[in-house]
C-alpha cells in the first residue's frame, strides 16, 4: 500500500499527534498557535503539533520559544515549499496575496505543494470582506455574490476560488473566512488610539459607511473551530455583532480613551485630506450577518462588540 494510503491508526505513534501548519504566522497566526496549545486535550488528547512557515530566519527563535516548529520557506518561491507535501493534517492559510495584479500566485504555489503527497484533512483560508465591494450598507450573509472593486480585493477573490476548487477536486475540507477589520488592545496598531491622537477626520453622518470588526482572539478561535467543525467548501463571516458606522466607532473609542472625538468632514473634504489607503475603507459600506459561525462552528464570541473588546485588557484566550 502506498504510504499516503496508510490509515491514521497504522502510522507510527510519533505521527499520530495531529499536525497543524500555519501559513502566514503573524499576530493572528501566533494567537491560533497559542490557543491550540492552551486548549490541548479539549479536542485531541495530546494536543496538536503546531508548525509555521516563515521566510524570515529572524523569526525562528521566537517561534520555537512559543512552542511552534518553524519551517523556512517562501510562498513566492515554489521550490521552497516542497517540504510541505504531506506534512500536516490541518492547514491555516493567513498569508496575504502579492501586492500587485489580480491573481494570488502565492496561494497557487501553496496548493500545488499541498496537492502532492498525503493530502491535509482540512484547510482554512483567511480572506477579506472586501470581496463584496460597496453594498451601500445592506445586510449580507455568505450567499451574497462577490463584487470586488479593487485589485487588492480581486486577488482575494482569486485565492478564494483557488482554495474552494482545490477542496472540490481533492476532497479536502476547505473553509473560507471572510474577515473584516481586526483589532485588539495588545495588537500592534490594533486600536484607533494613534489615529485619534493625530486628529484625522472621519466622514459626516450623511456620508458615513458601516464598518465591521473582529477581535484578534475571537478570530483565532473562529479559525480553530473551522478546522475541526467547518463544513466542506464553506464560507463564514468571521465578524462580531457590532453594528456601527465608521465615525461612530471612532467616537466610541475616543470616549473610551478620554480623547477628543475626530472632526467630521464631507466626502469631498476627506478626499483632499486623507491618504488613499484610508479613503479606500471609506468607499465601501456593508453589514455582516454572522449566524453561521455561531450555529455551525458553535463559536461563542468572547468580545461580541467593539466596546467590550476595546475596553478589555490583554488576557490569555
Amino acid at each position: 500500500m502506498p504510504v499516503n494510503q496508510f490509515p491514521h491508526r497504522a502510522l507510527p505513534a510519533r505521527f499520530r499527534r495531529p499536525r497543524v501548519l500555519i501559513i502566514g504566522c503573524g499576530d493572528v497566526g501566533q494567537r491560533i498557535a497559542g490557543q491550540l496549545q492552551r486548549h490541548a486535550g479539549t479536542v485531541h488528547a495530546r494536543g496538536p503539533r503546531v508548525m509555521a512557515l516563515t521566510s524570515s530566519p529572524d523569526k525562528v527563535a521566537s517561534f520555537r520559544a512559543q512552542g511552534i516548529t518553524p519551517l523556512i520557506g517562501n510562498l513566492d518561491e515554489a521550490r521552497s515549499l516542497r517540504r510541505l507535501r504531506g506534512l500536516a493534517q490541518h492547514v491555516v492559510h493567513m498569508a496575504p496575496p502579492p501586492g500587485l495584479g489580480t491573481q494570488d500566485s502565492r496561494t497557487a504555489h501553496l496548493l500545488r505543494a499541498l496537492g502532492r503527497g498525503r493530502l491535509p484533512r482540512s484547510l482554512v483560508y483567511g480572506s477579506t470582506t472586501g470581496v463584496y465591494g460597496d453594498c451601500q450598507g445592506a445586510w449580507l450573509d455568505e450567499t451574497q455574490a462577490v463584487q470586488p472593486q479593487t485589485d487588492r480585493a480581486r486577488r482575494r477573490v482569486d485565492a478564494e476560488q483557488r482554495v474552494l476548487r482545490f477542496g472540490r477536486r481533492s476532497g479536502v475540507r476547505v473553509q473560507v473566512l471572510r474577515i473584516p477589520g481586526i483589532y485588539a488592545p495588545d495588537r500592534e496598531g490594533g486600536t484607533p488610539r494613534t489615529r485619534l491622537l493625530k486628529g484625522l477626520p472621519v466622514l459626516q453622518q450623511t456620508d458615513d459607511v458601516f464598518t465591521n470588526h473582529i477581535h484578534a482572539d475571537d478570530l483565532a478561535n473562529i479559525a480553530i473551530a473551522a478546522l475541526w467543525r467547518g463544513q466542506p467548501q464553506r464560507i463564514y463571516h468571521a465578524s462580531d455583532d457590532t453594528e456601527l458606522r465608521m465615525g461612530d466607532y471612532f467616537d466610541l473609542a475616543a470616549d473610551l480613551y478620554g480623547l477628543a472625538r475626530p472632526p467630521r468632514v464631507s466626502r469631498d473634504e476627506a478626499q483632499r485630506s486623507l491618504p488613499p489607503m484610508m479613503l479606500s475603507f471609506m468607499r465601501e459600506s456593508r453589514r455582516l450577518r454572522n449566524a453561521r459561525i455561531k450555529q455551525e462552528l458553535r463559536v461563542q464570541l468572547r468580545y461580541p462588540t467593539v466596546l467590550q473588546g476595546l475596553a478589555s485588557r490583554a488576557k490569555p484566550a
